[in-house]
């Protein structure tokens, strides 16, 4: 019956990813289903029998840089990971269900460059989802993720940093933990990251400089939690020697239960938010902690937990925010007094700054 249960929601998934995915003359595929797989490359046949992650690492190593594979067959790779090298397309037009591979990702590129993903439809409990470091023009398109728990997306903290990625839109259900997260990346670019009942963020971003990312909207994303719909920490948008002009900009966060709205921290900044719409948030809709140069332009908060300004005392206080808001059912509180805030607060909040 499991087995049953995996395919039907494989073939739903699939349905959702983009009817192009495999369009045209792919210079190599992998088709079948449930124990019984064939690669092909240039009308030669790579690979047959039982093992789909064989299958495609077969189609993988047949093509070469600006060539494309496309996976038409659904199935499970288990504990295994893909990897992506250098100039390749892989697209993932079936639904690829994925194992549990301790500090690994089920799909991976690392130290490449010019990688393209442009569908990929994924189920399954992995460590990572997709895991990148040292990637240069890298670009996603649909992705979707119906998880069972782990992560979704992740940049590595330690490793080679990142330059040129590109995300179109990036669905992730039931991540145990974040649905993005990045490192080291300058020069992002996301259309939008949407996310449902995920463990810790949304969107999370780190050590990222120079990004323009369209929307971030999480339902019950965080609950119980610090973490937030979106964070920026870990002196996310610092361009180096205290440079926090603006350079991160992010066109809309919608954000419905679960723990934080937004969340800026640990010496972050020079980040502008066009527009919120905040509500029922189960912790603070908004905080901004030792953060500079943030600014947020408009929307809407509506009750959940409280708009605040703090600070902890390893990292210099806030200062250059500038917060344009309609905020009902809460309230909004600068505690302590930071330099150069300005508020401008309409509705029904109560107001305890300085």
């Amino acid at each position: 019956m499991a087995r049953l249960t995996f395919f039907t929601a494989a073939l739903a998934l699939a349905s959702a990813v983009n009817a192009q995915c495999g369009s045209g003359n792919p210079d190599a595929s992998v088709t079948g289903s449930e124990g019984s797989y064939t690669a092909t490359s240039g009308g030669s046949e790579v690979y047959s029998g039982n093992n789909y992650h064989a299958a495609i690492t077969a189609a993988l190593d047949a093509i070469s840089s600006g060539q494309r594979v496309s996976v038409m067959a659904s199935g499970s790779i288990g504990e295994n990971t893909i990897s992506i090298g250098s100039g390749k397309t892989f697209e993932g037009c079936g639904t690829i269900d994925l194992g549990y591979h301790a500090g690994r990702g089920s799909i991976e590129s690392l130290d490449t460059s010019d990688v393209s993903i442009p569908y990929l439809s994924l189920t399954g409990s992995p460590y990572f989802a997709m895991r990148f470091y040292g990637v240069s023009n890298l670009a996603l398109g649909q992705i979707e993720m119906n998880l069972s728990d782990g992560m979704g997306i992740r940049f590595e903290r330690d490793e080679a940093s990142n330059s040129g990625v590109s995300m179109e839109s990036i669905r992730v259900t039931g991540a145990g933990s974040h649905a993005v997260e990045t490192w080291n990346i300058d020069g992002l670019t996301i259309g939008e990251v949407i996310a449902r009942d995920v463990g810790e963020c949304g969107l999370l971003l780190q050590e990222t400089t120079n990004a323009q990312v369209g929307l971030v909207d999480g339902e019950n994303v965080a609950a119980g939690t610090g973490y937030a719909t979106l964070r920026m920490a870990n002196t996310n948008g610092l361009k180096g020697d205290n440079d926090y002009s603006t350079n991160v900009y992010i066109d809309k966060v919608v954000s419905r239960g679960g723990g934080r709205g937004v969340f800026c921290v640990s010496e972050s900044g020079g980040a502008e938010i066009a527009s919120v719409d905040l509500a029922d948030n189960g912790n603070n809709a908004i905080l901004i902690e030792n953060c500079y140069n943030i600014k947020i332009l408009g929307g809407t908060v509506s009750g959940g937990g409280e708009v605040r300004l703090a600070a902890r005392s390893e990292f210099a206080n806030n200062r250059d925010i500038s917060i344009t808001l309609t905020v009902d059912g809460t309230s909004v509180r600068e505690s302590p007094c930071g330099e150069n805030i300005s508020w401008n607060i309409s509705g029904g909040a109560s107001m305890d700054v300085c």
